[in-house]
């Protein structure tokens, strides 16, 4: 039985499905990824990619870290591609309860997924710093160098930026992760930590990773698919 086979038969007989995605579920869509040979993480800037995403760097240059991230993360009018239709679907059809998602371009929540926990952020909401108003992104990404709250303070994108934890709804994620019966990461090269960790919450009876590269849990997995996301979910009924 081919792999593909293998996964719609433990799709169509699970009942509490979890889905863990990357970078690499978006790519389909357009938006590139960081750790591939084309990824950001190995484009030429001004400084490392790694160091102007980070808490100090937002705080300590402010002006270089939003040229950075309205250049690189205004994905406003990137659309839900094959992968993220499939899921919506699932979730429909009542097998999919969760996703977990390390992206913060919000096309899980656009292709109708409702049960979305984004670990790390999203550009979708964004606050001031001073007074905690909250504003959407086209405002910040049309703003004029900073984008400033009414109030005067700098307004942060809801973003986890490096040095920052991850929100509560981590909690919450994980437990989801020890009630399923089948956990699909997918996407991710699982090199991030904490998120990478959340595999070891699993205790349920299917485990598939589905992902370009080799990850450090393949030997976990019932099923590892290398393969291009699209093409993988483009096959699954």
């Amino acid at each position: 039985m081919k792999d593909i086979d293998k996964l719609q038969k433990i799709i169509d007989e699970s009942n509490y499905i979890v889905f863990f995605g990357g970078a690499g579920v978006s790519t389909s869509s357009g938006i590139p990824d960081f750790r591939s040979k084309d990824g950001l993480y190995n484009q030429k800037f001004k400084y490392p990619p790694e160091i102007m995403l980070s808490s100090g760097f937002f705080y300590a240059n402010t002006k270089e870290f939003y040229k950075f991230y309205k250049d690189k993360f205004n994905l406003l009018n990137y659309k839900p591609n094959a992968v993220h239709n499939y899921l919506a679907a699932l979730e429909k059809k009542g097998k999919l309860k969760a996703i977990i998602t390390q992206n913060i371009d919000g096309l899980h929540t656009k292709a109708g997924n409702t049960n979305v926990y984004e670990i790390h952020g999203t550009i979708y909401k964004n606050h001031c710093i001073k007074c905690n108003k909250e504003y959407d992104p086209k405002y910040v990404f049309e703003s004029n160098g900073v984008p400033k709250c009414e109030c005067g303070g700098i307004i942060k994108p809801d973003v986890v930026l490096y040095g920052e934890s991850l929100p509560d709804s981590f909690n919450e994620a994980s437990y989801h992760i020890t009630k399923s019966d089948t956990l699909i990461i997918a996407g991710t090269s699982l090199n991030v930590y904490p998120a990478a960790g959340m595999v070891n919450y699993f205790r349920g009876k299917h485990l598939v990773i589905i992902n370009k590269d080799e990850t450090q849990y393949d030997y976990k997995a019932e099923i590892v698919i290398h393969d291009d996301m699209k093409k993988v979910f483009e096959k699954l009924k």
